[in-house]
């Protein structure tokens, strides 16, 4: 089971990667609650004492600091979707360029295509309230990412690996999509293609393989 530890890593893994810098939080379900990153806290040298645990309402139930503005998104998500028990919500640049643009996401690569079709919430509002988050859920609905206009991502998972797994298979997507209309129109996988990708790739030995691969570069 995935705990504190799991969790700060994570955040220093999305920081060195570029996905979550001074902002962005990560969240695993816990009892009565879950363990966020204090927000006051820095992301590149997080540790389990920067993690607190809240409860749905953004009370700390313990930890020496408080959850980030937007518990609210985190919240939300784990009372709509009981499945869920990982939330990753960040600020990734290339990805928030197609947003800023109009521009679709589109499935340019196979990893990519695990989180196709792409969900947009129309608004670069910040979701620091109860209905801003159900606004979310409304677009999220039962898929596992979704893009902000102007704004950022949100990824979710089963546990803190697919859903770090996840919001790099979004980014790096949307970097080659970004980089491919700098010559021209970029190849979109097909529905079918899309589904072969995800019965191969949709799989938690090859997610590990992923983290394992993020972790193995941070600094000993």
């Amino acid at each position: 089971m995935a705990d504190k530890d799991d969790l700060a890593l994570c955040i220093r893994m999305l920081e060195a990667a570029g996905i979550i810098d001074y902002n962005g939080h990560c969240s695993i379900r816990a009892p009565g609650g879950f363990y966020i990153n204090i927000g006051s806290e820095t992301r590149s040298t997080l540790t389990a004492d920067g993690i607190c645990t809240a409860d749905f309402d953004g009370n700390v139930i313990e930890g020496a600091g408080k959850p980030p503005l937007e518990f609210h998104l985190h919240a939300g998500i784990y009372k709509a979707r009981p499945e869920v028990n990982a939330v990753v919500h960040a600020h990734p640049k290339w990805s928030t360029y197609l947003t800023m643009t109009g521009t679709d996401y589109l499935p340019v690569f196979a990893q990519g295509s695990l989180v196709y079709p792409m969900p947009l919430l129309d608004t670069p509002e910040s979701i620091n309230s109860v209905e801003m988050s159900d606004r979310l859920n409304a677009v999220l609905g039962d898929s596992s990412a979704a893009l902000m206009k102007s704004h950022g991502a949100v990824t979710v998972g089963a546990d803190i690996t697919e859903a770090f797994v996840l919001i790099n298979y979004l980014e790096e997507n949307a970097e080659r999509q970004y980089r491919a209309m700098q010559i021209g129109t970029p190849y979109a996988f097909s529905e079918d293609e899309c589904a072969a990708a995800a019965k191969k790739l949709s799989n938690p030995k090859l997610f590990q393989r992923t983290w394992d691969h993020f972790a193995a570069k941070l600094p000993a």
